[in-house]
């Protein structure tokens, strides 16, 4: 009894640690999806630059771990600004065809890229001391960097909620995602929102391609290995939503956990299954506000 609760435990624990990084990766997809209707298939990429900008400072440069971060996030929205600016805005009037072909050739000419910079290994993440080892919590031992992921990225998901929530350019955005032609004719500038959302979608994507590092292994197939599950997250929680991929991402987390620990035979089966059974139930997701 004592094993299976320790077991239960455990997987509950690494589960929510995956499932926070999942989600401050995906909800940027969500969120841009939702407003722009643009399907964003290479969204992984900035969360391998994020990864790879990390890993770099750390390894090669040196820097400290909370300012290798940083620059995970700052360098990543502002290239993805400049990326908006010079080619995803001459297809947000296009087909869905087009924007698929668009961005699946993005994420080629990046892994192309990332191998010829990096190579073609899995990059080491050279955590500071304080982050290594166990960290003593109710009675039992967690790895520090889990529980310090786990702890960050709650409080990146509550200050997200509150600036959607709660400040004049959520409203901007909740009032886009629910009628866009209505937000534009109160005056709201559409444009400059979408590459403001655009820029703070991709740098969370960064950022949490940095923080998750240490899990998700940084190498130039981050982009294809990843992103049925960033677009499992953005189609169970639902478009434009906060709420529902959060819900989503700790869903995934915890399942994919479990299936590697007790039923790693049958990989991610259950979880494609339980996905499509959901949108089966719910084509919008569970909070989705449009298809």
């Amino acid at each position: 009894m004592d094993a299976l609760l320790s077991s239960l435990v455990s997987i509950a624990f690494h589960g929510v640690a995956y499932g926070m990084v999942l989600y401050v990766i995906s909800v940027g997809l969500s969120v841009t999806m939702g407003l722009m209707g643009f399907v964003n298939l290479a969204h992984g990429v900035f969360a391998m630059a994020g990864g790879y900008i990390l890993t770099s400072s750390l390894g090669r440069f040196a820097l400290p771990f909370p300012v290798a971060v940083g620059l995970a996030f700052l360098l990543v929205a502002i290239g993805s600004m400049a990326l908006e600016r010079g080619l995803y805005r001459h297809f947000y009037g296009a087909g869905e065809l087009e924007q698929v072909l668009f961005t699946i050739g993005l994420i080629f000419m990046a892994v192309a890229i990332a191998q010829l910079v990096f190579g073609t290994l899995q990059q080491p993440v050279a955590l500071p001391p304080w982050l290594k080892g166990q960290f003593p919590l109710l009675g039992r031992d967690f790895p520090a960097y889990r529980v310090f992921l786990i702890v960050v990225s709650g409080a990146m998901i509550a200050a997200l909620w509150f600036g959607v929530e709660r400040t004049l350019w959520g409203a901007m955005v909740r009032a886009a995602v629910d009628n866009r032609a209505m937000a534009q004719s109160i005056g709201i500038n559409t444009r400059q929102l979408f590459a403001l959302t655009f820029a703070l979608g991709s740098g969370l994507a960064g950022l949490g391609g940095a923080l998750g590092a240490e899990i998700i292994a940084v190498q130039p197939t981050y982009p294809f290995e990843h992103l049925i599950y960033f677009l499992t997250v953005v189609s169970v929680g639902g478009l434009g939503s906060l709420r529902g991929p959060f819900v989503a991402a700790l869903f995934i987390g915890v399942s994919d956990t479990a299936c590697k620990y007790w039923l790693p035979q049958f990989g991610a089966f259950f979880i494609y299954a339980a996905t499509i059974a959901i949108l089966l139930w719910r084509p919008t997701g569970l909070f989705g506000t449009r298809v």
